[in-house]
């Protein structure tokens, strides 16, 4: 996903704090914080506390985290700490994060006490945005949890296509197709949340409108890693398969419908013959040939037949 467009990100949005300035990566040789970076840190509003007392944003948009990134993060941190501070919203003594939680849950899985903080005050819909632009511009959200936010932001705070562009340097095309994103089943959005399919995959996937056949493509691309081009080219054999089965269920259908009424028909006409004749009468279809079986019981109910014969001829 290209970041250049994200000229907004958090420097927009959050006055007097730098976005993304100290990658942690680029602080490892460093070494431990020195006195003079503690109290840099202190003046510029950064806050030591408790990790108990911090909690994950419910409306955190990233809700798949790579386990092993987080253990060669965590491994980071039992050396060097946390070089970049969380940004979080005070309740009361309590911490919400705003963002940072790959870097909270690291610290956790590291046994840290404390953590540094930048404390915020934030609306709710100022939360939400900053939650998805740092994940965006730090570690790509899944396609999937990408449209979710979108859509929350659309649903919650009446945001148009166009805004939810403008907010995150993006194309109206960009945001409105990730919203179809959504409309995958839930199995294709949950291999897309794993990250075993691209947008790109789930875009091929929504040609398919049956859902239990559109998600045996999904685990098959995923299962195979087939790229997009390859996918387009199993979706397309897929969906003619399935016209065809469905053309051929359509016929057999047809002919079992013509084969009904056919029978229906027979069995009327044996019932008016009985009765016009007397006795219990047969109709055999044929392909070619056709016949009709009269049942007389003695040589009299013969007679009795033939005479009915002569007067209706």
């Amino acid at each position: 996903m290209a970041k250049s467009g994200l000229g907004k990100g958090l420097g927009a949005l959050i006055s007097g704090v730098q976005s993304a300035a100290v990658k942690e990566e680029e602080k490892k040789d460093v070494g431990v914080n020195s006195s003079a970076e503690t109290e840099n840190a202190a003046s510029s509003g950064v806050l030591m506390v408790d990790i108990r007392k911090v909690e994950p944003n419910p409306t955190q948009p990233r809700q798949y985290f790579d386990e092993e990134a987080l253990d060669e993060l965590a491994e980071s941190m039992k050396t060097f700490g946390i070089v970049q501070p969380l940004l979080v919203t005070d309740e009361n003594g309590h911490y919400t994060i705003i963002a940072g939680e790959r870097r909270y849950r690291a610290a956790r899985k590291a046994l840290l006490t404390e953590i540094p903080v930048i404390v915020k005050d934030y609306t709710e819909m100022e939360i939400l945005q900053v939650a998805l632009i740092e994940n965006i511009q730090r570690q790509d959200l899944t396609s999937i949890e990408e449209a979710t936010c979108y859509k929350r932001l659309m649903d919650d705070f009446f945001f148009s296509p166009d805004d939810v562009a403008g907010k995150l340097g993006k194309s109206k095309h960009a945001v409105i197709s990730a919203l179809h994103l959504l409309e995958l089943t839930p199995r294709a959005q949950e291999l897309a949340s794993e990250g075993k399919l691209t947008a790109s995959h789930a875009k091929v996937l929504l040609n398919v409108e049956d859902e239990e056949l559109q998600a045996l493509c999904a685990e098959k691309i995923a299962e195979t890693s087939l790229s997009v081009r390859e996918s387009e080219a199993m979706v397309n054999s897929v969906l003619k398969a399935a016209a065809k089965k469905a053309a051929q269920e359509q016929i057999t259908a047809e002919e079992k419908n013509e084969n009904e009424n056919a029978e229906k028909a027979f069995r009327r006409a044996e019932t008016e013959l009985k009765h016009v004749l007397g006795s219990q009468v047969h109709i055999i279809p044929g392909k070619k040939r056709s016949k009709i079986e009269i049942e007389y019981y003695s040589t009299e109910d013969l007679e009795r037949l033939l005479a009915l014969f002569r007067r209706l001829g």
